[in-house]
């Protein structure tokens, strides 16, 4: 009997019509599945600032060996993210990588993520080799292009809650020198 269902199975599916999307298919873009992990991008806090910490957990992690991470001192005139480190040098080998999501799920500040982007083909192999300008989120508006200072609050948790006390989002843009913090458009309190 299980031979018979499996002819009928097969006889049942033979003339459907595939749904299988060729690629590069004229007129429609692919279609892939929210969860699909595609290239990476390095995000940045409301304000612009990187939120690489440059910790390297994602590069220990990686079982393929694919990531590259040395870190640099933030100081106050040259602000790149808010704690004391950011990744200096980030650069991800795409044809080391195995798309497996370690370095994700690693990341303690949720910096590092995947995108949807599946279109990683080149020419050679140095050009797979994705640099941190190549992976770093856009600025969207009301970012500023770091380095600068941290301009979502005074203190960490004013900071990292992303709102000041008045629950408006942050206004401010950072002073010319980047030696000082703006002043508040809610005063003091």
């Amino acid at each position: 009997m299980s031979i018979f269902s499996g002819f009928w199975i097969t006889l049942r599916t033979i003339f459907r019509r595939s749904f299988t999307q060729r690629y590069p298919q004229q007129g429609k873009e692919l279609v892939t599945a929210a969860r699909y992990h595609g290239q990476h991008q390095l995000n940045r806090w409301p304000d612009g600032l990187e939120k690489c910490v440059g910790c390297e957990l994602c590069a220990w992690v990686c079982p393929a060996d694919a990531i590259y991470v040395e870190s640099a001192a933030n100081d106050d005139i040259n602000r790149y993210g808010p704690g004391e480190r950011y990744a200096r040098v980030y650069q991800i080998n795409y044809a080391r990588c195995i798309f497996c999501g370690l370095c994700i799920e690693a990341c303690p500040t949720r910096a590092l993520t995947m995108t949807n982007e599946f279109k990683l083909a080149a020419d050679s192999r140095e050009s797979l080799i994705y640099h941190k300008s190549d992976l770093l989120a856009e600025l969207t508006v009301g970012m500023v292009a770091p380095p600068h200072v941290r301009l979502l609050g005074f203190d960490e948790q004013e900071y990292f809650a992303g709102l000041p006390p008045t629950g408006e989002p942050d206004k401010r843009i950072p002073s010319l020198d980047g030696r000082r913090a703006p002043e508040p458009p809610w005063g003091d309190s």
